[in-house]
């Protein structure tokens, strides 16, 4: 290191911004080598972007109330990765200042394009057999969700055609979805088994999943969702299927490493409250999170629960009631809203979000991607269902598809903002200003993914 303590007063000299200014021409080009010998290299350069979103904070934890409508915009913004990880975000003379760039190092123009981090859909399905667009055409010829449910469709005709797939079906079948959430600019997905509802089969959903992993560069943070449904052979005797959740499969999930989180549909004709608790208590126990799907039917107290086990988040919340917001807010817990399924199901009760924001309770959002209530892969498409359905602004969606939806699943501290240390999961858009991306629906406006650091679109 060069000491600067044996050089004369009148040699050196401190300006405003407290940089050093040497008169010395050769101690200045012995500092200037020393500086850059010690600057990091640059494997990736994104620079000249029209709006960089960084999505950072001084504030630790999902962004609330006002905080949602600031995503942190640079203009003339850049990005330096190395390997796996943002080494440096600012205007793009500054970073070229702090960075070193040489033949080796990959640089991207991203003049009169947007730049964010790659969308958190902290809510999925994506492991299942048959679709079920024959239920799609029965909703819209008036049939509800519960009237084809009742019947035996819905997550029970899911359950029956996951169990005659072998996991390597499954993995053929999930990996052209896996390739859709990227083409859209989603990084990372949550992804929930519950297609399964034995044993057996849940264990086999799990392990697809985490061979996915293994093998697609897209991010699956893996759930148990066992408590989805009743099976068709425990209609009859729901406390043994309940029985059989919390001493075999919550255990056997745990052991294995499969999961990070337990998952419940609390739901009126699904599983009560006190079945709910019992579950995610079990669950706890055995080191895994508590999430919930809740009040998506009618009002069930599911928000309240969620607040009382203190889950990560709190799914749907179509009908959640001012108790519950307040009692999520306390607890830390996340509300992860799906407008999509609302949207799919052909309905109109979409969840208060205005209410939720300006009560202080940290949003994000999801697509509910799965066979039966919303089939799609694209959070673009989520983002305008947001704008346009629950009145969020387009700052305060595309806050919570990323930075919120990352602490959805805990993961806020690697992903979902662009912040030196972070995840080098970026994504740059076709459009000169943010605002473009849920205003200009229903047409995928991604011009690049990078994932760890890596082109991978």
């Amino acid at each position: 290191m060069l000491d600067l303590s044996s050089l004369p007063v009148t040699a050196r000299s401190t300006d405003l911004a407290g940089e050093l200014i040497l008169s010395d021409q050769g101690t200045r080009q012995a500092l200037m080598k020393d500086v850059k010998r010690k600057m990091k290299k640059a494997t990736l350069l994104i620079k000249n972007a029209k709006q960089l979103l960084t999505l950072s904070s001084d504030k630790k934890g999902p962004r609330t109330g006002k905080d949602m409508e600031d995503v942190g915009i640079i203009e003339d913004g850049a990005v330096a990765v190395s390997d796996k990880k943002i080494i440096a975000v600012g205007k793009t003379e500054d970073v070229l200042a702090k960075v070193k760039v040489d033949k080796k190092t990959k640089v991207i123009n991203a003049e009169d394009k947007v730049v964010l981090p790659g969308f958190v859909d902290c809510h999925t399905h994506p492991v299942f057999g048959a679709t079920r667009e024959e239920e799609f055409e029965l909703r819209i010829k008036g049939k509800s969700y519960e009237e084809i449910a009742q019947a035996g469709g819905g997550i029970r005709s899911s359950v029956r055609s996951v169990r005659q797939l072998s996991k390597d079906e499954l993995i053929r079948l999930a990996l052209p979805r896996l390739d859709r959430f990227l083409s859209y600019g989603t990084t990372t997905i949550e992804a929930k088994s519950g297609y399964g509802l034995s044993l057996k089969d849940e264990i086999k959903i799990l392990e697809v999943i985490k061979k996915l992993n293994q093998i697609h560069p897209l991010s699956l943070i893996p759930t148990f969702l066992g408590a989805h449904e009743i099976p068709d052979e425990y209609r009859e005797k729901r406390q043994e299927y309940i029985d059989l959740l919390i001493e075999q499969m919550i255990p056997e999930v745990a052991k294995r490493k499969l999961a990070l989180f337990c998952d419940v549909f609390c739901e009126k004709d699904v599983f009560s409250i006190d079945e709910s608790k019992k579950i995610l208590e079990t669950a706890q126990s055995y080191g895994l999170k508590p999430k919930l799907h809740a009040d998506q039917l009618i009002s069930f107290g599911g928000s309240e629960l969620a607040a009382e086990v203190k889950a990560v988040s709190a799914d749907h919340l179509e009908f959640i009631s001012d108790s519950g917001i307040e009692k999520m807010k306390q607890s830390g817990t996340t509300a992860v809203l799906l407008p999509g399924a609302v949207f799919g199901l052909g309905k109109d009760n979409y969840p208060a979000a205005r209410k939720m924001i300006d009560m202080g309770l940290p949003v994000a959002l999801a697509t509910d991607f799965n066979p039966g209530s919303s089939f799609t892969e694209s959070m673009p498409m989520i983002l305008s269902l947001a704008c346009l359905r629950m009145k969020l602004t387009p700052a305060e969606a595309i806050t919570a598809a990323t930075i919120n939806s990352a602490y959805a699943i805990d993961k806020g501290d690697s992903i979902g903002s662009l912040e030196p240390g972070k995840k080098a999961d970026i994504v740059i858009w076709d459009v000169k200003n943010y605002k473009e991306i849920p205003y200009h629906y229903g047409v995928n406006l991604v011009s690049a993914v990078i994932k760890n650091g890596e082109m991978i679109r």
